[in-house]
């Protein structure tokens, strides 16, 4: 057996890197219609394109989930909302993270909505935009127990929930010019367990929240809460949207969530070549640290993958690839 394999190669093949992902973007097109057929009629789907659509290309998924049905986008940063503006994308987009006074303009200009986490963001974002002829469409973000961004915050009474003082914040925003409420939103720390306990008190403060608000006389729009173990796992909290992300990409949030049903499909892969067969005997320490030791005389097959390639050390010894057709396992 020589070590040095003789493959043949089109002239593009050799220019061309040995180990590529593949993104398959009908797949991405099934798990959205998938998710979807959770849903009641008239629900609708907010598409989480964040990460570079999680590593999978933000344009190409972004365009596919409009096609499939997707009527908004979410990203993280304002550099992703304008490299899917830049690609022609007129869609809604959602900004989940911090907005910088200064930023306001564009964002009005460009139709992409704000995320307001409290009422001293909204005076300067409504101060930023005084002179603009514009008006910033804005999701109001409210912390009903993940600890992180939103009015209102964690470790209160469930029976004082909400506070009479937040409630009057989100009112005072709603009358700020230049800020027009769109949409009302949470993010559930817990959903992906199969424990829902504190799930549905999340669910359930938010409910109770919007309602207030009503009580008020304050329409708070859009209200959506369910990511992807929520649209799976918590139908009663699907509201007016739902806001899937890594269930687009065919991966399932946590190994506690029912998996039957529906039929999510990997939508990436990485392929590469195999560069070299070598024979090793019995009690051979494989790679860094000899993490994996051969029971047996073994042939083993090396590919060109590695950091660079986004694949990491810790996964020695973990999972299999196909080889052909055939499971080979990692070591």
């Amino acid at each position: 057996m020589t070590c040095f394999l003789k493959l043949e190669h089109t002239w593009p093949e050799l220019l061309s890197p040995q180990t590529m992902v593949r993104v398959d973007i009908d797949a991405i097109s099934r798990n959205i219609r998938a998710l979807q057929g959770l849903t009641a009629p008239g629900i609708k789907f907010m598409a989480v394109v964040k990460a570079n659509a999680y590593g999978h290309g933000a344009v190409g998924v972004a365009k596919t989930a409009l096609k499939s049905g997707a009527d908004m986008l979410a990203v993280a940063r304002i550099s992703e909302a304008v490299e899917l503006r830049n690609a022609g994308i007129e869609a809604p987009i959602l900004l989940f993270g911090d907005v910088l006074p200064a930023q306001a303009p564009y964002l009005a200009e460009h139709d992409i909505r704000a995320t307001v986490t409290c009422l001293d963001m909204g005076y300067a974002l409504a101060a930023a935009l005084d002179s603009s002829e514009k008006h910033l469409n804005i999701h109001i973000k409210v912390d009903t127990g993940m600890g992180r961004l939103g009015f209102v915050h964690t470790g209160l009474n469930p029976h004082q929930y909400p506070p009479e003082n937040a409630i009057d914040d989100i009112l005072t925003l709603g009358t700020l010019p230049k800020l027009s409420v769109e949409g009302i939103y949470t993010h559930l720390s817990k959903a992906d367990e199969q424990d829902k306990t504190h799930a549905r008190k999340q669910i359930n403060r938010f409910l109770k929240l919007t309602d207030r608000l009503r009580d008020r006389g304050f329409d708070p729009g859009i209200r959506h809460i369910a990511n992807s173990a929520t649209v799976i796992d918590l139908i009663e909290a699907h509201l007016d949207m739902i806001r899937p992300g890594i269930a687009i990409y065919g991966l399932w949030p946590s190994n506690e969530v029912d998996t039957t049903r529906l039929t999510l499909e990997p939508a990436m892969s990485i392929h590469t070549k195999v560069i070299q067969l070598k024979s090793v005997p019995a009690g051979f320490g494989v790679s860094y640290g000899g993490t994996h030791v051969t029971q047996a005389p073994t042939i083993i097959a090396t590919v060109p993958v590695g950091y660079a390639d986004g694949f990491s050390r810790l996964l020695s010894n973990q999972g299999h690839m196909l080889v052909k057709g055939t499971q080979a396992p990692i070591l």
